[in-house]
């Protein structure tokens, strides 16, 4: 039992801690908006998260054998989100800064709402393949002595989302500490622009990877 807790956590904090595309927007967001829309965000990236562990803990090699036709498509669907999301958020930045700043009175658009926020993170991490290959490749090299108690896979998959989650929401929490920093109208600007600037070439580096 603790084996299984403890590869969970490892597992978890292996596909959660390198900070991509996902990632950066996840900051970038919750610096725009709040605390609380960044943190649903965070749990909706450990959900997918989560969910991928649970798929590969049940299907093991089978799953990933049959993801493999469709992994150039969800390639593609991921870089294009990306894309559109970078495109966006620079178009929108640029947009609102030549605008200037608008007085108190004026009617801001509304930000996301966290459940929003929840289902459009949750989205965009399940578009990537990677997640459930690295996933089934763990579950496949524990299965190598034998079958795994059914209670060991909970576990597994709890502790993995746990970990996920506790990263994710460390995210959130440094973009809350970051919006508050810069609050500015020119600060806005620039971490609107670094974020989409980030998500372009992580977009653009995953269509260059080999078996894209």
């Amino acid at each position: 039992m603790t084996a299984a807790l403890v590869a969970g956590l490892l597992a978890g904090y292996g596909i959660a801690v390198p900070v991509g595309a996902v990632g950066a927007y996840l900051v970038s967001l919750t610096a725009r908006t709040s605390l609380r829309t960044g943190g649903c965000a965070a749990l909706g990236v450990a959900t997918a998260d989560g969910l991928y562990a649970l798929l590969a803990t049940l299907g093991g090699s089978a799953l990933a054998a049959a993801l493999r036709p469709v992994m150039g498509p969800l390639r593609w669907a991921s870089v294009l989100v990306l894309g559109c999301l970078a495109a966006h958020g620079a178009v929108t930045a640029v947009r609102h800064h030549r605008a200037g700043p608008r007085p108190a009175t004026a009617s801001q658009p509304p930000p996301p709402s966290p459940s929003r926020a929840y289902l459009g993170l949750l989205g965009i991490t399940l578009l990537n393949p990677t997640t459930v290959v690295y996933f089934a490749a763990l579950v496949l090299g524990s299965r190598a002595t034998g079958s795994v108690p059914a209670l060991e896979q909970g576990v597994f998959v709890l502790a993995a989302l746990a970990a996920s989650a506790s990263w994710q929401l460390l995210l959130a929490a440094g973009g809350a500490l970051l919006g508050r920093a810069l609050t500015g109208h020119r600060g806005r600007l620039l971490t609107a622009l670094a974020s989409s600037a980030v998500m372009a070439v992580l977009a653009v580096r995953m269509l260059l990877t080999p078996g894209g």
